[in-house]
Protein backbone atom coordinates (compact mmCIF):
# COMPACT_ATOMS: atom_id res chain seq x y z
CA UNK A 1 0.00 0.00 0.00
CA UNK A 2 2.61 2.36 0.75
CA UNK A 3 4.46 1.74 -2.00
CA UNK A 4 1.45 2.38 -4.09
CA UNK A 5 -0.70 5.29 -4.10
CA UNK A 6 -4.21 5.29 -4.02
CA UNK A 7 -6.04 7.76 -7.02
CA UNK A 8 -8.31 10.03 -5.17
CA UNK A 9 -11.16 7.68 -6.40
CA UNK A 10 -10.03 4.90 -5.40
CA UNK A 11 -9.80 6.51 -1.39
CA UNK A 12 -13.33 7.63 -1.87
CA UNK A 13 -14.13 4.02 -3.18
CA UNK A 14 -12.78 3.09 -0.45
CA UNK A 15 -14.11 5.45 2.22
CA UNK A 16 -18.17 4.99 0.62
CA UNK A 17 -16.98 0.77 1.15
CA UNK A 18 -16.29 1.40 5.04
CA UNK A 19 -19.12 3.79 5.52
CA UNK A 20 -21.71 1.10 4.21
CA UNK A 21 -20.48 -1.37 5.88
CA UNK A 22 -20.03 0.41 9.20
CA UNK A 23 -23.42 2.40 9.28
CA UNK A 24 -25.63 -0.27 6.88
CA UNK A 25 -28.92 0.43 9.13
CA UNK A 26 -31.39 3.02 9.17
CA UNK A 27 -31.07 6.41 11.97
CA UNK A 28 -32.99 8.54 14.07
CA UNK A 29 -31.75 12.03 14.25
CA UNK A 30 -32.36 15.10 15.42
CA UNK A 31 -31.04 18.23 13.76
CA UNK A 32 -32.53 21.27 12.97
CA UNK A 33 -33.38 22.52 9.61
CA UNK A 34 -30.98 24.58 7.49
CA UNK A 35 -31.32 25.68 3.77
CA UNK A 36 -34.03 23.78 2.65
CA UNK A 37 -34.30 24.21 -1.08
CA UNK A 38 -36.43 22.62 -3.64
CA UNK A 39 -35.08 21.72 -7.27
CA UNK A 40 -37.06 21.51 -10.56
CA UNK A 41 -37.00 17.91 -10.57
CA UNK A 42 -38.88 17.72 -6.96
CA UNK A 43 -36.00 16.52 -4.80
CA UNK A 44 -35.29 18.29 -1.27
CA UNK A 45 -31.83 19.35 -0.77
CA UNK A 46 -31.18 20.94 2.55
CA UNK A 47 -28.40 21.11 5.57
CA UNK A 48 -28.77 19.10 8.69
CA UNK A 49 -27.14 21.51 11.71
CA UNK A 50 -26.45 21.17 15.69
CA UNK A 51 -26.05 24.23 17.47
CA UNK A 52 -24.56 24.73 20.80
CA UNK A 53 -27.40 24.71 23.47
CA UNK A 54 -25.58 27.83 25.32
CA UNK A 55 -24.88 29.54 22.04
CA UNK A 56 -24.99 30.14 18.43
CA UNK A 57 -21.63 27.92 17.64
CA UNK A 58 -22.02 24.96 15.14
CA UNK A 59 -21.28 21.81 16.75
CA UNK A 60 -22.37 19.69 13.28
CA UNK A 61 -23.19 20.15 10.02
CA UNK A 62 -24.41 16.75 6.90
CA UNK A 63 -25.51 17.50 3.69
CA UNK A 64 -28.78 16.11 2.90
CA UNK A 65 -31.42 15.01 0.50
CA UNK A 66 -34.86 13.80 0.34
CA UNK A 67 -35.68 12.04 -3.20
CA UNK A 68 -38.91 13.15 -5.38
CA UNK A 69 -41.26 10.38 -4.38
CA UNK A 70 -40.11 10.34 -0.48
CA UNK A 71 -40.21 14.39 -0.15
CA UNK A 72 -43.70 14.62 -1.94
CA UNK A 73 -44.92 12.02 0.70
CA UNK A 74 -42.95 13.22 3.57
CA UNK A 75 -44.07 16.78 3.11
CA UNK A 76 -47.73 16.92 2.67
CA UNK A 77 -47.72 14.55 5.95
CA UNK A 78 -45.74 16.50 7.97
CA UNK A 79 -47.34 20.05 7.45
CA UNK A 80 -50.44 18.33 7.98
CA UNK A 81 -49.61 17.21 11.14
CA UNK A 82 -48.11 20.39 11.98
CA UNK A 83 -49.30 22.64 10.26
CA UNK A 84 -46.21 24.30 8.95
CA UNK A 85 -44.61 24.27 6.12
CA UNK A 86 -41.21 22.21 5.75
CA UNK A 87 -38.38 24.99 6.24
CA UNK A 88 -35.39 26.33 7.28
CA UNK A 89 -35.28 26.77 11.27
CA UNK A 90 -36.84 23.63 12.20
CA UNK A 91 -36.00 21.01 14.36
CA UNK A 92 -36.65 17.73 13.30
CA UNK A 93 -37.29 14.09 14.19
CA UNK A 94 -35.47 12.31 10.34
CA UNK A 95 -34.69 8.81 10.00
CA UNK A 96 -31.75 8.39 7.33
CA UNK A 97 -29.20 6.02 5.81
CA UNK A 98 -25.90 7.44 5.65
CA UNK A 99 -24.22 7.64 2.14
CA UNK A 100 -20.80 8.55 0.44
CA UNK A 101 -20.18 9.73 -3.17
CA UNK A 102 -16.96 9.34 -4.69
CA UNK A 103 -18.02 12.75 -5.91
CA UNK A 104 -20.16 14.21 -3.69
CA UNK A 105 -18.71 13.03 -0.76
CA UNK A 106 -20.63 12.40 2.63
CA UNK A 107 -24.63 13.06 3.09
CA UNK A 108 -27.35 12.14 4.84
CA UNK A 109 -30.43 10.61 2.87
CA UNK A 110 -34.03 11.09 4.73
CA UNK A 111 -36.41 8.21 4.70
CA UNK A 112 -38.96 9.22 7.08
CA UNK A 113 -40.00 11.86 9.56
CA UNK A 114 -41.29 12.42 12.69
CA UNK A 115 -43.67 15.27 12.72
CA UNK A 116 -44.66 15.41 16.40
CA UNK A 117 -41.02 17.29 17.14
CA UNK A 118 -42.08 20.09 15.41
CA UNK A 119 -40.57 23.81 15.56
CA UNK A 120 -36.21 24.20 16.07
CA UNK A 121 -34.44 25.78 18.47
CA UNK A 122 -33.75 28.17 15.64
CA UNK A 123 -37.52 29.70 14.84
CA UNK A 124 -38.15 29.04 19.10
CA UNK A 125 -34.87 31.17 19.79
CA UNK A 126 -36.54 34.08 17.10
CA UNK A 127 -40.20 34.10 18.86
CA UNK A 128 -38.81 34.92 22.05
CA UNK A 129 -36.12 37.43 21.04
CA UNK A 130 -39.32 39.08 19.09
CA UNK A 131 -41.40 38.56 22.22
CA UNK A 132 -38.84 40.08 24.36
CA UNK A 133 -38.05 43.19 22.04
CA UNK A 134 -42.03 44.05 22.10
CA UNK A 135 -42.12 44.03 25.79
CA UNK A 136 -39.56 46.38 25.88
CA UNK A 137 -41.15 48.80 23.68
CA UNK A 138 -38.81 48.84 21.18
CA UNK A 139 -39.61 45.85 18.52
CA UNK A 140 -41.01 48.76 15.65
CA UNK A 141 -38.49 51.55 16.79
CA UNK A 142 -36.37 51.80 13.99
CA UNK A 143 -39.18 50.77 11.45
CA UNK A 144 -40.93 54.04 12.65
CA UNK A 145 -38.22 56.30 11.59
CA UNK A 146 -38.61 58.43 8.69
CA UNK A 147 -36.41 57.76 5.98
CA UNK A 148 -34.86 60.38 4.68
CA UNK A 149 -35.68 62.24 1.52
CA UNK A 150 -32.52 62.15 0.07
CA UNK A 151 -30.62 59.33 0.91
CA UNK A 152 -27.61 59.76 -0.93
CA UNK A 153 -25.25 59.13 2.31
CA UNK A 154 -25.05 55.75 2.83
CA UNK A 155 -23.00 53.69 5.89
CA UNK A 156 -22.30 50.45 4.26
CA UNK A 157 -21.33 47.51 6.97
CA UNK A 158 -19.77 44.51 5.46
CA UNK A 159 -17.05 42.79 4.60
CA UNK A 160 -15.03 44.49 2.48
CA UNK A 161 -13.79 40.91 0.84
CA UNK A 162 -17.56 40.45 -0.04
CA UNK A 163 -18.95 39.72 -3.46
CA UNK A 164 -22.02 41.38 -2.36
CA UNK A 165 -20.22 44.62 -1.26
CA UNK A 166 -18.94 44.90 -4.52
CA UNK A 167 -22.28 44.48 -6.36
CA UNK A 168 -24.30 46.84 -4.35
CA UNK A 169 -21.01 49.83 -4.75
CA UNK A 170 -21.21 48.52 -8.75
CA UNK A 171 -24.97 49.13 -8.54
CA UNK A 172 -24.94 52.25 -6.76
CA UNK A 173 -22.04 53.57 -8.80
CA UNK A 174 -23.60 52.89 -12.53
CA UNK A 175 -27.31 53.73 -11.83
CA UNK A 176 -29.08 54.48 -15.06
CA UNK A 177 -30.15 57.73 -13.50
CA UNK A 178 -26.95 59.18 -12.50
CA UNK A 179 -27.56 60.03 -9.63
CA UNK A 180 -24.60 60.52 -6.90
CA UNK A 181 -24.48 58.56 -3.79
CA UNK A 182 -21.89 58.48 -1.51
CA UNK A 183 -21.04 55.61 0.58
CA UNK A 184 -18.70 54.24 3.36
CA UNK A 185 -17.67 50.88 4.19
CA UNK A 186 -17.29 49.80 8.29
CA UNK A 187 -16.41 46.47 8.05
CA UNK A 188 -17.66 43.90 10.07
CA UNK A 189 -17.30 40.09 9.95
CA UNK A 190 -20.58 38.60 8.33
CA UNK A 191 -20.42 34.73 9.19
CA UNK A 192 -19.18 32.66 12.19
CA UNK A 193 -19.27 33.28 16.04
CA UNK A 194 -18.16 36.90 15.81
CA UNK A 195 -20.83 38.49 13.58
CA UNK A 196 -22.84 39.51 16.52
CA UNK A 197 -19.94 41.60 18.37
CA UNK A 198 -18.97 42.77 15.28
CA UNK A 199 -21.70 44.30 13.31
CA UNK A 200 -21.80 46.02 16.98
CA UNK A 201 -18.73 47.74 16.94
CA UNK A 202 -19.48 48.73 13.42
CA UNK A 203 -23.30 50.33 14.69
CA UNK A 204 -21.26 52.07 17.35
CA UNK A 205 -18.71 53.59 14.89
CA UNK A 206 -21.12 55.39 12.82
CA UNK A 207 -23.63 56.32 15.59
CA UNK A 208 -20.43 58.52 16.63
CA UNK A 209 -20.61 60.27 13.33
CA UNK A 210 -24.01 59.77 12.55
CA UNK A 211 -24.93 63.14 11.22
CA UNK A 212 -22.32 62.47 8.43
CA UNK A 213 -24.82 59.43 7.50
CA UNK A 214 -28.47 59.68 5.95
CA UNK A 215 -28.85 55.60 6.42
CA UNK A 216 -27.25 52.07 7.48
CA UNK A 217 -27.14 49.33 5.28
CA UNK A 218 -25.95 46.07 6.23
CA UNK A 219 -25.48 43.62 3.09
CA UNK A 220 -23.68 39.99 2.94
CA UNK A 221 -22.66 38.08 -0.34
CA UNK A 222 -25.40 34.84 -0.21
CA UNK A 223 -23.69 31.68 2.21
CA UNK A 224 -25.55 29.00 3.25
CA UNK A 225 -28.61 29.43 5.71
CA UNK A 226 -26.53 28.20 8.27
CA UNK A 227 -24.42 31.33 8.48
CA UNK A 228 -27.02 33.55 9.04
CA UNK A 229 -27.49 32.35 13.33
CA UNK A 230 -25.20 35.20 14.21
CA UNK A 231 -28.07 38.02 12.94
CA UNK A 232 -30.63 35.66 15.35
CA UNK A 233 -29.04 37.17 18.25
CA UNK A 234 -31.32 39.29 21.17
CA UNK A 235 -28.00 41.43 21.51
CA UNK A 236 -27.80 42.71 18.03
CA UNK A 237 -31.47 42.86 17.41
CA UNK A 238 -31.85 45.55 20.37
CA UNK A 239 -28.99 47.63 19.18
CA UNK A 240 -30.41 47.88 15.76
CA UNK A 241 -33.99 48.47 16.86
CA UNK A 242 -33.00 51.07 18.84
CA UNK A 243 -30.56 52.86 16.62
CA UNK A 244 -31.15 56.24 15.36
CA UNK A 245 -30.70 56.23 11.44
CA UNK A 246 -32.79 53.81 9.44
CA UNK A 247 -31.60 50.19 8.88
CA UNK A 248 -31.83 48.23 5.42
CA UNK A 249 -30.69 45.10 5.24
CA UNK A 250 -29.66 42.42 2.31
CA UNK A 251 -28.40 39.92 4.62
CA UNK A 252 -30.24 36.02 3.51
CA UNK A 253 -32.05 34.95 0.67
CA UNK A 254 -35.44 35.15 -0.03
CA UNK A 255 -36.81 32.55 1.87
CA UNK A 256 -34.88 33.48 4.98
CA UNK A 257 -36.11 35.97 7.45
CA UNK A 258 -34.09 36.85 10.10
CA UNK A 259 -34.45 38.28 13.54
CA UNK A 260 -32.62 41.26 12.01
CA UNK A 261 -34.53 41.67 8.95
CA UNK A 262 -37.83 41.38 11.10
CA UNK A 263 -36.51 44.13 13.16
CA UNK A 264 -34.75 46.78 10.65
CA UNK A 265 -36.51 49.33 8.93
CA UNK A 266 -36.51 47.95 5.48
CA UNK A 267 -35.74 44.17 4.66
CA UNK A 268 -34.89 43.32 1.15
CA UNK A 269 -33.36 39.87 -0.29
CA UNK A 270 -29.59 40.40 -1.62
CA UNK A 271 -27.32 43.55 -1.98
CA UNK A 272 -27.91 44.60 -5.43
CA UNK A 273 -31.79 44.68 -4.14
CA UNK A 274 -30.85 46.98 -1.42
CA UNK A 275 -28.68 49.46 -3.80
CA UNK A 276 -32.10 49.15 -6.40
CA UNK A 277 -34.33 50.25 -3.40
CA UNK A 278 -32.12 53.44 -2.31
CA UNK A 279 -31.74 54.21 -6.28
CA UNK A 280 -35.48 53.78 -6.65
CA UNK A 281 -35.94 56.49 -3.54
CA UNK A 282 -34.13 58.62 -4.73
CA UNK A 283 -35.97 58.00 -7.86
CA UNK A 284 -39.44 58.79 -6.33
CA UNK A 285 -37.59 62.15 -4.74
CA UNK A 286 -36.59 63.03 -8.40
CA UNK A 287 -39.52 62.90 -9.52
CA UNK A 288 -41.53 64.94 -6.85
CA UNK A 289 -39.14 67.80 -7.39
CA UNK A 290 -39.58 67.20 -11.38
CA UNK A 291 -43.24 67.90 -10.54
CA UNK A 292 -42.61 70.16 -8.62
CA UNK A 293 -40.85 72.21 -11.30
CA UNK A 294 -43.33 70.98 -13.75
CA UNK A 295 -45.92 73.63 -11.38
CA UNK A 296 -43.44 76.10 -10.98
CA UNK A 297 -42.66 76.45 -14.71
CA UNK A 298 -47.06 76.41 -14.90
CA UNK A 299 -47.67 78.58 -12.40
CA UNK A 300 -45.20 81.28 -12.25
CA UNK A 301 -45.68 82.31 -15.70
CA UNK A 302 -49.67 82.04 -14.77
CA UNK A 303 -48.71 84.09 -11.69
CA UNK A 304 -46.56 86.85 -13.23
CA UNK A 305 -49.59 87.38 -15.66
CA UNK A 306 -52.12 87.61 -13.30
CA UNK A 307 -50.07 90.04 -10.77
CA UNK A 308 -49.35 91.96 -14.34
CA UNK A 309 -52.63 92.53 -14.89
CA UNK A 310 -54.01 93.66 -11.33
CA UNK A 311 -50.90 95.66 -11.37
CA UNK A 312 -52.31 96.77 -14.57
CA UNK A 313 -55.71 97.59 -12.99
CA UNK A 314 -54.31 99.85 -10.11
CA UNK A 315 -52.29 101.80 -12.44
CA UNK A 316 -55.81 102.45 -14.37
CA UNK A 317 -57.36 103.32 -11.39
CA UNK A 318 -55.13 105.09 -10.12
CA UNK A 319 -56.29 108.81 -11.13
CA UNK A 320 -59.95 108.15 -10.51
CA UNK A 321 -59.22 107.29 -7.71
CA UNK A 322 -56.69 110.35 -6.42
CA UNK A 323 -58.80 112.66 -8.06
CA UNK A 324 -61.61 111.22 -5.68
CA UNK A 325 -59.57 111.24 -2.24
CA UNK A 326 -58.85 114.90 -3.25
CA UNK A 327 -62.39 115.77 -3.65
CA UNK A 328 -62.93 113.81 -0.20
CA UNK A 329 -60.11 115.63 1.49
CA UNK A 330 -61.20 119.16 0.36
CA UNK A 331 -64.81 118.27 1.32
CA UNK A 332 -63.26 117.38 4.85
CA UNK A 333 -60.99 120.18 5.06
CA UNK A 334 -64.76 122.53 4.23
CA UNK A 335 -66.41 120.68 6.74
CA UNK A 336 -63.71 121.45 9.43
CA UNK A 337 -63.29 125.05 8.69
CA UNK A 338 -67.00 125.28 8.97
CA UNK A 339 -66.90 123.61 11.74
CA UNK A 340 -63.91 125.71 13.36
CA UNK A 341 -65.58 129.29 12.36
CA UNK A 342 -69.35 128.15 14.08
CA UNK A 343 -66.91 127.19 17.25
CA UNK A 344 -65.72 130.22 17.76
CA UNK A 345 -68.71 132.26 16.95
CA UNK A 346 -70.24 130.45 19.80
CA UNK A 347 -67.65 130.48 22.15
CA UNK A 348 -67.32 134.40 21.75
CA UNK A 349 -70.84 134.51 22.26
CA UNK A 350 -70.48 132.36 25.42
CA UNK A 351 -67.55 134.88 27.09
CA UNK A 352 -69.53 138.50 25.51
CA UNK A 353 -72.48 136.39 27.89
CA UNK A 354 -70.31 136.37 31.11
CA UNK A 355 -68.95 139.37 30.84
CA UNK A 356 -72.34 140.78 30.67
CA UNK A 357 -73.19 139.03 33.82
CA UNK A 358 -69.96 139.95 36.53
CA UNK A 359 -71.30 143.70 37.23
CA UNK A 360 -74.55 141.24 38.29
CA UNK A 361 -72.56 139.07 39.82
CA UNK A 362 -70.56 141.70 41.70
CA UNK A 363 -73.36 142.92 42.91
CA UNK A 364 -75.23 139.92 44.27
CA UNK A 365 -72.02 139.23 45.64
CA UNK A 366 -71.94 142.34 47.70
CA UNK A 367 -75.32 142.14 49.08
CA UNK A 368 -74.51 138.34 50.26
CA UNK A 369 -71.64 139.67 52.21
CA UNK A 370 -73.37 142.46 54.01
CA UNK A 371 -76.24 140.42 54.85
CA UNK A 372 -74.24 137.47 56.08
CA UNK A 373 -71.72 140.48 58.44
CA UNK A 374 -75.16 142.03 59.96
CA UNK A 375 -75.86 137.76 60.63
CA UNK A 376 -73.02 137.34 62.55
CA UNK A 377 -73.16 140.72 64.51
CA UNK A 378 -76.53 139.49 65.73
CA UNK A 379 -74.89 135.63 66.47
CA UNK A 380 -72.24 137.49 68.72
CA UNK A 381 -74.73 139.41 70.70
CA UNK A 382 -76.31 136.40 71.02
CA UNK A 383 -73.19 134.80 72.41
CA UNK A 384 -72.57 137.52 74.49
CA UNK A 385 -75.38 137.91 76.15
CA UNK A 386 -75.54 134.27 77.05
CA UNK A 387 -72.44 134.17 78.56
CA UNK A 388 -71.94 133.05 82.48
CA UNK A 389 -70.09 136.54 83.33
CA UNK A 390 -72.77 138.80 82.02
CA UNK A 391 -75.31 136.60 84.15
CA UNK A 392 -72.95 136.97 87.62
CA UNK A 393 -72.61 140.21 86.80
CA UNK A 394 -76.10 140.33 87.33
CA UNK A 395 -76.89 138.96 90.69
CA UNK A 396 -76.53 135.00 89.70
CA UNK A 397 -74.65 132.75 91.31
CA UNK A 398 -72.71 129.33 90.19
CA UNK A 399 -72.65 126.23 92.54
CA UNK A 400 -69.87 123.95 91.62
CA UNK A 401 -69.47 120.13 93.12
CA UNK A 402 -66.29 118.51 91.78
CA UNK A 403 -66.02 120.76 89.22
CA UNK A 404 -69.06 120.49 87.81
CA UNK A 405 -72.60 122.71 87.88
CA UNK A 406 -75.12 121.88 90.39
CA UNK A 407 -78.26 122.25 88.90
CA UNK A 408 -80.53 119.56 91.10
CA UNK A 409 -80.03 120.31 94.88
CA UNK A 410 -81.39 116.01 95.33
CA UNK A 411 -77.93 115.89 93.95
CA UNK A 412 -76.25 116.98 96.99
CA UNK A 413 -76.02 114.70 100.54
CA UNK A 414 -75.27 116.54 103.97
CA UNK A 415 -71.55 116.75 103.46
CA UNK A 416 -70.72 117.55 100.26
CA UNK A 417 -68.71 120.43 100.15
CA UNK A 418 -69.38 122.84 96.84
CA UNK A 419 -67.89 125.90 95.71
CA UNK A 420 -69.83 129.12 94.74
CA UNK A 421 -68.69 131.62 92.21
CA UNK A 422 -70.43 135.26 92.53
CA UNK A 423 -69.18 138.23 89.76
CA UNK A 424 -66.60 139.32 91.98
CA UNK A 425 -64.50 136.25 93.59
CA UNK A 426 -65.98 132.50 95.26
CA UNK A 427 -66.28 131.01 98.36
CA UNK A 428 -66.58 127.35 99.60
CA UNK A 429 -69.30 125.88 101.87
CA UNK A 430 -70.50 122.62 103.31
CA UNK A 431 -74.04 121.33 102.86
CA UNK A 432 -75.71 120.70 106.15
CA UNK A 433 -79.30 119.54 105.15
Amino acid sequence: MENKPLSLLELNSLVRRSITSCLPDEYWVQAELSDVRVNYSGHCYLEFVQKDATGNALLAKARGIIWANVFSRLRAYFERETGQAFVSGLKVLVKVTVDFHELYGYSLTVVNIDPTYTLGDMVRRRKEILRRLDEEGILTLNKELELPVLTQRIAVISSATAAGYGDFCNQLQHNAFGFVFYSCLFQAVMQGEQVEQSIIQALDRINATRDLWDVVVIIRGGGATSDLSGFDTYELAANCAQFPLPIITGIGHERDDTVLDLIAHTRVKTPTAAAEFLINHLRQTAQELEGYEEIIYEEVPRLLQQEKQRLEAFVTRIPGQVQMRLQRENFRQERFQNRIKTAWQSRLLQENYRLQLMPRVLSALQNRVQRETHRLELLAQRVSSASPEVLLKKGYSLTLLNGKAVTDAALLKPGDEVETRLAKGRFRSKVIK
